[in-house]
């Protein structure tokens, strides 16, 4: 064998995939689980025949002609677009904080206000970081920035990243926008849908290959890497070389899944719950797929710090001090030869699906 690939998640697959049918060489891909996906696999509940998302929601988006069109060659689409709501003061609104979320949330004649302010100050479909909104000297857009910093911003982020906002990368930070606009979708891409038989049977796809092995419940560490010509690492540089210089830190996600016996048990698929509960967001996993069933699955979602050998890595913590330690282990993979480190552990960056895609065929480009 020429080739290894380590983790069988979106960018090991896609690497796999352009390795196996693009040189039309051997490769193994291996990957710890017991299924294929890493965080995006999804599984069919027995019970109710409802597509459930392990990892939370995932909903596919992307400008990208090229990530479209070289995923639709191993999944049919269902259309989706995604619309979830947040909980203010009791009350479910609309997610982005945007002009139809000022309707809900004030009188008639405070949301006309605070919209006209908005749309004379920045123009329609503009999207402005809360951060930012918030250095404003405007008393009518200070007080818009404090009341979406305070009841849909802050209690949100400190539940997910254990840090107030102002103490993590503006790159996160700048994902929780307000929207001046009156589209509720939460994504403006020109594609927006998630595969129609689930993601674990578009991974399949892509794997389902002659020249492909998949050995699954499998460490990279029970590998004899000194057979591969190549090696193609998607786990976490630290862990690569054995925390050497500290292990980069991550949040971590557990999941609480319940069945329920009603139809539905929200409006959309996902709440948020900025300043109430423990969990930060409640998914309702039959929406995604518009699937039917008289029962329905609910996924809690509560965050943590990652810690080895308890929970998994989910999103890299980003500031300047995990910046620096990250180069670290850069300047040493670099050393290596022919052995290659992507993917959102590999890079210590957090990507969407598409940019995880994107990444990997760019990658591709630079090696062929």
């Amino acid at each position: 064998m020429k080739n290894l690939v380590i983790g069988a998640g979106l960018t090991g697959s896609v690497t796999a995939n352009l390795i196996a049918t693009k040189w039309n060489e051997k490769v193994i891909v291996i990957d710890k689980n017991n299924f294929v996906g890493g965080n995006i696999n999804d599984y069919v509940d027995e019970q109710t025949q409802i597509h459930v998302h392990r990892f939370g929601p995932h909903i596919f988006h992307t400008n990208s002609e090229r990530v479209w069109k070289y995923l639709s060659q191993y999944t049919d689409w269902h259309e989706y677009s995604f619309e979830p709501n947040v909980v203010i003061k009791g009350q479910k609104v609309t997610l982005p904080f945007n002009l139809n979320t000022i309707k809900q949330c004030f009188d008639k004649q405070t949301a006309e206000k605070y919209t006209k302010k908005l749309v004379d100050t920045y123009g329609m479909e503009h999207k402005i970081p809360i951060l930012e909104l918030k250095q404003t000297n405007d008393e009518d857009l200070k007080f818009i920035a404090d009341f979406v910093y305070k009841y849909v911003f802050e209690g949100y982020t400190v539940k997910q990243w254990g840090l107030k906002p102002e103490e993590i990368d503006e790159s996160i930070t700048a994902r929780v926008p307000i929207y001046i606009s009156y589209d509720n979708r939460y994504f403006q891409d020109k594609y927006q849908a998630i595969p129609k038989n689930g993601y674990a049977e578009m991974i399949k796809n892509m794997l389902y290959h002659k020249n492909i092995q998949i050995y699954l419940n499998t460490k990279y560490q029970d590998i004899l890497k000194e057979n591969f010509d190549r090696i193609f690492y998607t786990g976490s540089i630290d862990e690569f070389f054995n925390y050497k210089y500290g292990m980069l830190p991550y949040r971590s996600l557990t999941f609480d899944v319940e069945t329920i016996d009603c139809e539905y048990y929200q409006p959309t698929a996902m709440v948020n719950y900025p300043c109430d509960n423990d969990y930060t967001r409640i998914t309702e996993h039959k929406h995604f797929l518009n699937e039917k069933s008289s029962k329905t699955i609910i996924s809690k979602e509560y965050s943590h710090s990652f810690e080895l050998g308890k929970n998994e890595r989910y999103y890299p913590i980003k500031n300047d001090a995990n910046s620096e330690l990250y180069e670290k282990y850069l300047r040493d993979a670099k050393q290596l030869k022919n052995t290659y480190f992507l993917g959102r552990l590999g890079a210590y960056k957090y990507y969407n699906m598409d940019q995880a895609v994107l990444a990997a065929l760019e990658f591709w480009d630079t090696i062929t």
